[in-house]
């Protein structure tokens, strides 16, 4: 059963930095790319960063580009998003998800975790 288990999320001041977690116990990283997700409320999900299992290149955002860093421990069958400069709009739900190909627009993922809250407010 391939599971994604998303952690790291909560309450933040603006500027601070969170790390998102996205463990993957039932299987192992080489079987899809991994990619990250947002939805703030009224809002359509989108997509953040994803890196990719063949040569671990890395896609952003243009929101995210410069403060966002996406990584993938293998051994830990985890992949990790470094959120930096946090901003307010940078409040959402931050879903992780096994997709393939790495694609921004979502349209290749097979699976999504159930999502952890980032909160970024004074």
């Amino acid at each position: 059963q391939v599971r994604l288990v998303e952690s790291g999320g909560g309450l933040v001041q603006p500027g601070r930095s969170l790390r998102l977690s996205c463990a993957v116990p039932g299987f192992t990283l080489d079987y899809y790319d991994i990619g990250w997700f947002r939805q703030a409320p009224g809002k359509e999900r989108e997509g953040v960063s994803c890196i990719s299992r063949s040569d671990d290149n890395t896609y952003y955002s243009d929101s995210v580009k410069g403060r966002f860093t996406i990584s993938r421990d293998k051994a830990n069958k985890t992949v990790y998003l470094q959120m930096n400069s946090l901003k307010s709009e940078d409040t959402a739900i931050y879903y992780c998800a096994a997709e393939d190909p790495c694609d921004l627009r979502h349209e290749w993922v097979s699976y999504w975790g159930q999502g952890t809250q980032v909160t970024v407010s004074s």
